[in-house]
């Protein structure tokens, strides 16, 4: 498959816009860039796949792909998506994976927790992985790069947990067959430590780079056809962030919006359940309401010599007394 990339292109496009909207939600702001064009509404992919390589401006890939420039690069996550597709769809069957394996961090929601249950996501887990019989040690030829330094193995690793990925998913075919849609968002920071270590210019960092390329054309071929074409790939090459990224751990216990987001203490939005409740709440004290009047009125007007077999069964005792 051609796989999409990015070299210079502002990237809030990814979390707000390019990535939702390709997904089929609806975004805030206008969309003006004319890499993505309208296309049919009930027919949009089932699963976004975007890869965030770190240390390079520009990768080349095998296949030709698209590729447009990032201008302004600054931090992104992919979190607004990830929350949309988890209270849209919650009842149903997402795979939702969010993994930076030189960070530990790591994020999962709907079947993604069973999906990739055995996925090596510590560091310790990683490079056990490695040296596992069927590991990708076993068929990458390394070139210049070591088994037995530690800024290769990470940067191996995190081609290993590409491979991994595919391979779980694999056993999971049906999943990649439902109408729900998947994300995965995965970052790469082992090509910019090889880089510091031994240099741009180096062979280590231009033999890195290629296997990367390699590595990614065929994640990218695996997981588009897993969902039998109907997937869009991105591949996001940066060399530097303008700023720091801050991200918030997340907890299921924790409140969705800090005090700092939410200073006027406004009600939370509410989602499509809201009127099935209300409507069942509204009607239900309606009819309590109504029933309460009735019976009411019925005890108001009641004769107790006739209509009540209490007073009439206790006129019966005194009479007979």
């Amino acid at each position: 498959m051609n796989l999409v990339s990015y070299d210079h292109l502002s990237q809030w496009f990814f979390e707000m816009e390019v990535a939702a909207l390709s997904m089929g939600f609806s975004v805030e702001d206008d969309l003006s860039w004319p890499g993505l064009a309208v296309g049919d509404l009930f027919h949009r992919p089932r699963a976004t796949v975007l890869v965030t390589v770190k240390g390079v401006d520009k990768l080349t890939l095998p296949v030709k792909g698209v590729s447009y420039p990032i201008e302004n690069a600054v931090p992104f996550s992919l979190d607004s998506v990830a929350n949309a597709i988890h209270t849209l769809f919650s009842e149903e069957t997402p795979v939702v994976l969010q993994l930076a394996p030189s960070e530990e961090r790591v994020y999962m929601v709907g079947k993604a927790n069973s999906v990739f249950e055995d996925l090596s996501v510590t560091l310790r887990q990683l490079r056990n992985r490695l040296f596992q019989d069927n590991s990708i040690l076993s068929s990458l030829p390394l070139n210049s790069l070591s088994r037995n330094n530690e800024v290769d193995l990470l940067f191996l690793s995190e081609l290993q947990v590409l491979h991994d990925i595919a391979s779980l998913l694999s056993r999971h075919k049906h999943l990649a067959k439902d109408h729900s849609p998947d994300l995965y968002s995965l970052e790469l920071a082992g090509l910019e430590e090889i880089g510091k270590r031994y240099g741009e210019d180096s062979q280590q960092f231009k033999d890195a780079s290629q296997i990367l390329a390699d590595s990614l054309q065929k994640f990218a071929d695996e997981m588009y056809n897993l969902y039998s074409g109907n997937a869009v790939v991105e591949a996001v090459a940066v060399k530097t962030f303008n700023s720091p990224l801050m991200r918030k751990t997340r907890s299921i216990l924790q409140s969705s919006e800090s005090d700092t987001e939410n200073p006027y203490n406004l009600a939370y939005p509410y989602n499509y359940n809201y009127a099935v409740v209300f409507n069942i709440i509204l009607w239900m004290m309606i009819g309590l309401a109504l029933a309460v009047i009735v019976i009411s009125y019925n005890l108001w007007n009641m004769d107790p010599g006739y209509d009540s077999i209490i007073y009439r069964m206790t006129n019966q005792k005194i009479r007979m007394d």
